[in-house]
């Protein structure tokens, strides 16, 4: 029977809440959530590969039982990479492990998948869902120089899947309408537009969705007007889900020029491919870890 156990572990100055799953000798994997979810989204996938794998999981700053900054500044990529490397160093330390990956917590574990820290562990990294920014930063202007071939169409279409990035730069406002009872209406929410049918209400949800919004306030507009050549050394798989409203599969033109190996796979899935296909996750995940062990 798979075994786990919950830790708490510090990072600078901060308490990050951790689950450990599975045989502790088993091969690591780590799972990172995105916005606005906690390590909860994991559910379904952890009790699957839990019975092969270790499967580590955390609430990243924020989110959850982890602390929560007040200061924007405290939520950068650089520093939610530094959150990764202590969850690691503290559960399984030196041990080399695969990274997987959703929505912001797929975006920030890009940061650690480009980065010399963690490089010579992280042994694959899945991304569901997010982006690298730099990446996105230099596709923008790549596709803005090309107008003839529809460059710019396809900025433009991603700007308005995106639309949501640019109400959470606002001050205060996104903050107001989590308060104001978007947290009661998201279970809603989840199933009527993500398919989600177990949806539940979490009273969590409202803290997640209140500080989640500094994610995109510390690094989106920094990442995307500079973005830096970032390189990864580990095979890389991209699933994505076909029906995202909100990641389109344009994103990952031109990703083959910043990784070594890299594996495109489509899933029919709305966003939240973790809540809704948790088997055909846990399929790709195990395969693409069986074949780069």
């Amino acid at each position: 029977m798979p075994t786990k156990h919950e830790h708490w572990v510090t990072s600078g100055d901060l308490l990050l809440y951790a689950v450990a799953e599975g045989n502790p000798e088993a091969t690591p994997i780590v799972l990172v959530h995105g916005y606005p979810d906690n390590h909860s989204v994991w559910d379904k996938v952890t009790a699957t590969l839990s019975q092969e794998y270790l499967v580590i999981r955390y609430d990243v700053r924020g989110a959850g039982r982890s602390d929560k900054p007040a200061r924007t500044w405290d939520y950068r990529l650089s520093l939610l990479a530094k959150d990764l490397q202590a969850v690691v160093n503290a559960i399984i330390p030196d041990r080399p492990f695969h990274l997987v990956a959703h929505d912001w917590g797929s975006i920030q574990s890009w940061e650690s998948v480009t980065d010399p820290d963690l490089q010579q562990r992280i042994r694959s990294y899945t991304s569901i869902s997010g982006p690298c920014l730099d990446h996105v930063g230099f596709w923008i202007r790549n596709q803005i120089g090309s107008p003839a071939n529809g460059g710019t169409t396809k900025v433009l279409r991603q700007l308005a899947s995106s639309w949501y990035v640019f109400l959470f730069q606002l001050p205060l406002l996104p903050e107001i309408i989590w308060k104001a009872g978007l947290d009661k209406a998201w279970p809603g929410y989840l199933k009527k537009q993500e398919q989600v049918a177990d949806a539940r209400f979490s009273p969590l949800q409202k803290a997640d969705g209140q500080y989640g919004v500094k994610l995109y306030r510390a690094n989106f507009l920094p990442r995307l007007l500079r973005p830096r050549p970032r390189h990864t050394r580990c095979p890389v798989q991209v699933i994505i889900p076909t029906r995202d409203a909100y990641v389109g599969r344009q994103l990952t033109e031109c990703l083959v020029q910043w990784t070594g190996k890299l594996t495109l796979q489509e899933l029919d899935a709305p966003h939240w491919a973790p809540l809704t296909e948790p088997d055909a996750i846990c399929q790709s995940v195990s395969t693409f870890v069986g074949n780069n062990a």
